[in-house]
């Protein structure tokens, strides 16, 4: 073909950004039908996080927070509908290496989806149809796109009347209109796929239903009636299921059905035990408020939330399956294939460390582990709160790395003290005179004995504490100032019950969470 009769090359990276759209649109859809764990666009995403550093995960986490699974899913998709519209305009030239762009993009998203937990033949056929559809879309509009004039034809004929090339000129432009119509027409038939095969997904929705029609024999925690202070717009003591935060490398949420979940408890143990979800339903429940905190929360941070949570105490199952004395951790793992490892004596000891199955009071929400988690108070989530939790190894931490320790991160966790301030908001304008201040504090399974606040570098004030049940939860703490018009810096601390008062030296996040005092700017008028 002539450089001169060939399509341009706008439109043919129009006509491959449709077609990688399309393949998309195709394997999303099977994949919803046939119940796969995920489309060939998360598994690659997946792989992303897995290979991505700590420090650089967790500056992501601080740019973008809970919006870091959307923002990857929505870069792998673009990148696929970018390298697709570079294989169209290669097409300009060979067709083999247009197809070949797109057979590299399967091969990629086919050892991406191999190399996750739950991998079957099944996850092979959405990406098989979505290649196939890659390439037959592509052949389609690549045929369908409008070619130029030949150069030769519009030299050969100096003398031509000017109607002839403004007919020449329309048709062109009718032809391009044409192909613009069937490629945004293709393009909508996409979307038009993929939101169908949302109808067609019926894993999920039965679980959902599943978990709605659960009555558990849990309560729902009456919050302390001292608990909360009265300052307006502080943060509930007990945080609601929807408004907890969420922190974990799943792109997609495992959907176990309760009747099918197991737990295995083995490794350095006397006797391995397998439970059933009506197994841990049968046995003793245990509620109790505790707080969980993120280690990637700055100071200040919103990574923490308190709630009341329904389960079976750890200790008493690691007691049954008999713990062998020089083991020093267990390793957890989820349904997803994420790991941790947590100390052995904070699940042996007298707290609350449970399996839980539920939250204020209703069954586990799927975003925070349905159908059971893993609760350790006084422990950061890395190290400890494992979501859709399937398997308990007793073992050394010797003998095995887990997925954040292999990040940078350490290996035990321990919550450290700290406090917050949440009214007034940082840069926000009050009223001068009487200011009202408040916000929370918390070391988890050690308990706050005092929080201190100071206006502009001055004397420490003590400040009035909420009640609470016990050490495992957070506190709230609320304060009187009296504050001279103008601009002014309030910063917190807190003292815990070992007489640990929180120091003023920064330390990042990585790699066991971060210290300081939380500092805010504030004007009175």
């Amino acid at each position: 073909m002539s450089t001169g009769s060939a399509p341009s090359r706008r439109h043919l990276a129009l006509g491959g950004a449709v077609a990688a759209g399309a393949g998309i649109a195709v394997a999303h859809a099977l994949t919803n039908l046939l119940n796969a764990r995920a489309t060939p666009v998360q598994g690659v995403a997946e792989v992303v996080i897995e290979v991505t550093p700590g420090p650089v995960a967790e500056t992501l986490i601080q740019l973008v927070g809970r919006n870091d699974k959307p923002i990857l899913i929505a870069g792998v998709t673009i990148a696929v509908i970018g390298l697709g519209a570079l294989a169209g305009v290669l097409s300009r030239r060979s067709r083999l290496a247009a197809n070949l762009v797109f057979l590299a993009m399967g091969i990629i998203a086919l050892l991406a989806l191999m190399s996750r937990p739950g991998f079957t033949s099944a996850s092979v056929l959405p990406l098989a149809a979505g290649v196939a559809t890659w390439l037959l879309v592509l052949a389609f509009l690549v045929d369908a796109a409008p070619t130029a004039a030949p150069t030769a034809a519009l030299t050969a004929a100096p003398t031509a009347a000017p109607e002839s090339s403004v007919g020449a000129v329309d048709v062109g432009s009718a032809r391009s209109r044409r192909f613009v119509i069937v490629a945004a027409s293709v393009a909508v038939a996409s979307v038009a796929v993929a939101a169908s095969g949302r109808l067609f997904g019926q894993t999920r929705r039965a679980v959902e239903t599943t978990r709605r029609l659960l009555r558990l024999p849990v309560t729902r925690g009456a919050v302390p009636a001292d608990a909360e202070l009265g300052v307006a717009g502080t943060t509930p003591w007990r945080v609601p299921n929807d408004e907890f935060y969420r922190i974990d490398t799943a792109l997609v949420l495992p959907a176990i059905d309760p009747n099918e979940w197991r737990l295995r408890i083995h490794g350095m143990v006397d006797r391995e035990i397998t439970l059933t979800y009506d197994d841990l339903l049968a046995r003793q429940m245990t509620e109790a408020w505790v707080t969980l905190c993120c280690v990637s929360n700055p100071v200040g941070g919103e990574l923490i939330g308190n709630a009341w949570w329904s389960g079976v105490r750890v200790a008493d199952l690691l007691e049954e399956a008999g713990v062998a004395p020089n083991a020093d951790a267990v390793r957890q793992t989820s349904q997803d294939g994420w790991n941790c490892g947590t100390p052995i004596e904070a699940l042996t000891d007298d707290r609350n460390a449970l399996l839980a199955v539920a939250m204020n009071g209703r069954p586990l929400p799927v975003d925070h582990g349905f159908p059971v988690r893993m609760v350790v108070p006084g422990l950061y989530g890395f190290v400890s709160a494992t979501k859709w939790v399937v398997d308990l190894e007793v073992t050394r931490f010797d003998r095995f790395s887990a997925y954040w320790t292999e990040r940078g991160w350490s290996a035990t966790g321990p919550v450290k003290t700290q406090s917050r301030i949440e009214v007034p908001g940082d840069g926000d304008d009050v009223g001068s005179g009487s200011v009202r201040v408040g916000g929370h504090a918390w070391a988890q399974h050690t308990g706050i004995e005092a929080v201190e606040v100071r206006v502009d570098g001055g004397a420490w004030q003590r400040a009035e504490l909420g009640g609470v049940p016990g050490n495992d939860t957070w506190v709230q703490w609320a304060a009187t100032l009296d504050v001279a018009p103008g601009d002014h810096t309030l910063a917190v601390r807190a003292t815990d019950k070992t007489g640990y008062a929180q120091t003023a030296a920064r330390a990042d996040v990585v790699p066991d969470g971060a210290t300081g005092w939380h500092t805010i700017e504030f004007t009175a008028e």
